[in-house]
């Protein structure tokens, strides 16, 4: 095998890659479609890896394999794997803020058109096994990834075992219900979930304010924009502290656009809601940044597929890191 493909589908942004053993030679990323029919969004992605390749210089019947790191949840569909991800369709929540009204997306059936051999995991699932391939995680054990972004999710990890669940769907804690007390409503249609009380999307669906604009007001001393950002980091918190006392993890590294842009200050909020509760459980309890930075997922989608010989050497050399060198977008 000489190159290998990757793609990255999230609910806000997508990434196409194109690998070989020497590191990553490209990567462009675009918003993810949401308009057209429910194949829409497998079929850019087929698109973006196309130009991927060609501006690699090399055809799609090059590569050898295609990992998928994606936004879910997912369902099976006559064995092929469907996304049933609710910031991606909106037919799910009814909540009207997508205009599509898909149940779900063929991803997998679209990309074996092409492909023989597809691996998909879910997104958060892949960045933790790249960042115990290559990243802050290569020495632990009972750990979790976690994105605070569009969306919230996690990858687990106990006993030195991702887990996966029946349908791939293990990590899912984004949609743990919290509270029956709240009006705030997820994309999957739940009212309390961690997700509709503090991930991107729904807090702009709650304050009528982008990500980007709440947090921007923060900074300018806004007091109610503050208030609000405080409520969904102690939410976020409490998520954390419910998946510690569950599976007795140690390390949580955390990523996603909110995180990387505010953890330096959020921190501190999140950790008291996760210490402040059963010191036999979260004593020691270790929340960090990841080593593979913005593009964990994109270096996860290729691990899924990556012969174990470029892994190893991928490791000596840090050549993940090219990955950023190499971004087109």
């Amino acid at each position: 095998m000489q190159y290998i493909g990757g793609i990255d589908i999230g609910g806000t942004k997508m990434a196409a890659l194109i690998a070989d053993r020497d590191g990553p030679l490209v990567r462009i990323s675009e918003a993810t479609v949401k308009l057209g029919t429910e194949r829409a969004p497998a079929e850019q992605a087929m698109t973006m890896l196309k130009l991927a390749c060609e501006k690699a210089g090399i055809t799609l019947a090059d590569l050898g394999a295609v990992g998928v790191s994606s936004c879910g949840p997912f369902v099976r569909n006559n064995g092929f794997i469907e996304l049933v991800a609710p910031n991606i369709c909106g037919g799910i929540g009814n909540r009207g803020d997508l205009l599509n009204e898909w149940q779900s997306v063929p991803l997998e059936a679209v990309l074996r058109e092409h492909f023989s051999t597809v691996v998909i995991q879910n997104d958060c699932v892949a960045a933790l096994a790249a960042e115990r391939a290559f990243g802050a995680l290569q020495n632990e054990d009972n750990c979790a990834y976690v994105t605070w972004s569009t969306g919230i999710g996690f990858g687990l990890c106990v006993d030195g075992r991702l887990l996966h669940g029946k349908n791939g769907n293990a990590g899912h804690a984004g949609h743990m219900l919290l509270t029956d007390q709240s009006q705030a409503q997820c994309g999957c249609g739940n009212f309390g979930d961690a997700e509709s009380l503090a991930s991107g999307r729904n807090l702009e669906a709650q304050y009528g304010r982008s990500p980007a604009d709440l947090f921007n007001a923060v900074k300018e001393g806004d007091v109610k924009a503050h208030a609000a950002v405080v409520h969904a980091a102690k939410w976020f918190g409490r998520a954390l502290y419910n998946v510690t006392a569950t599976l007795d993890l140690k390390v949580f590294v955390i990523g996603g656009s909110i995180w990387h842009h505010h953890g330096d200050w959020l921190e501190p909020i999140v950790k008291e809601e996760i210490c402040a509760h059963m010191p036999a459980l979260t004593t020691g309890v270790q929340l960090i940044q990841p080593a593979l930075d913005s593009h964990v997922a994109d270096i996860g989608a290729l691990y899924l597929v990556m012969p174990e010989a470029w892994l190893i050497y991928w490791r000596s050399q840090s050549l993940w890191q090219r990955v950023a060198e190499v971004d087109l977008a």
